[in-house]
């Protein structure tokens, strides 16, 4: 579990993990790692929660909402953030499914993705702050919401084929199992409770709820699921976390 949790680490962020303990690793090994998707989200939470705690009282709580969302994007490369606006270019685009995963796989970003990555980006900032100031422990809260955001994601793998032919979405997308899914959300479920108790319980099925439905909307669009729409659904998972939170 301890080598799944560092290649999983390593491979949905730019934290630093020493080549020893991912050497060896074949992709069944990586697809395994889909349980420890919620542990990865409690790290990168834990820091960018820690950041927002550090700098609060030098700045106020938006300027550390600000540091904290910029510093989530910078652990993650901006990986899930690229997904959420090429996804949104492309469904948005109102043409055909060929025509959209043509446009999500352009590197340029177009206005729909930019609307996207404006909203979810300033969104984020106005709940951490508002949670900031109702007197929520900021670290526990980005903890469980990162943890969510990635553990709900499996709703988007199990029983969803890949739209495209070849991608890196393919490592997971129709590769887990049904247990593989229930571990992975009961990991996120006890992430959540532990944290935020009870509100924590609440905003982790709203969460499952509203990721469920996102992919029953991007499969009967785009035929299936790709990286991008795993991307996307990550980042909305965190938003739609920390909103039910308020």
């Amino acid at each position: 579990m301890i080598r799944l949790f560092f290649a999983t680490l390593s491979f949905i962020s730019r934290l630093p993990v020493p080549a020893r303990l991912v050497q060896g690793l074949d992709v069944e090994d990586y697809v395994r790692g889909i349980v420890t998707f919620p542990f990865v989200g409690v790290v990168l939470g834990g820091i960018s929660g820690g950041l927002f705690m550090l700098l609060q009282p030098w700045c106020g709580a938006p300027l550390a909402a600000l540091f904290a969302v910029l510093a989530l994007a910078l652990l993650t490369g901006g990986f899930h953030l690229d997904g959420l606006a090429d996804t949104c270019d492309g469904v948005f685009s109102a043409r055909t499914r060929e025509r959209m995963l043509e446009i999500m796989r352009d590197s340029r970003l177009g206005t729909h993705g930019g609307l996207a990555l404006v909203f979810v980006l300033v969104a984020k900032i106005l709940v951490i702050s508002e949670l900031s100031l109702r007197g929520l422990a900021m670290p526990a809260a980005f903890a469980a919401a990162c943890a969510a955001g990635r553990g709900c994601a499996v709703v988007m793998m199990y029983g969803h084929r890949y739209a495209r032919e070849e991608g890196l979405g393919n490592l997971f997308i129709g590769k887990v199992t049904f247990t593989q899914t229930v571990i992975t959300l009961a990991f996120a479920l006890l992430v959540a409770v532990g944290l935020e108790g009870t509100r924590g319980l609440t905003a982790l099925l709203i969460t499952v709820l509203a990721i469920f439905l996102l992919g029953r909307m991007l499969k009967r669009t785009l035929g299936g699921q790709t990286g991008d729409t795993l991307g996307a659904a990550i980042e909305l998972g965190e938003l739609v976390f920390l909103m039910a939170l308020l």
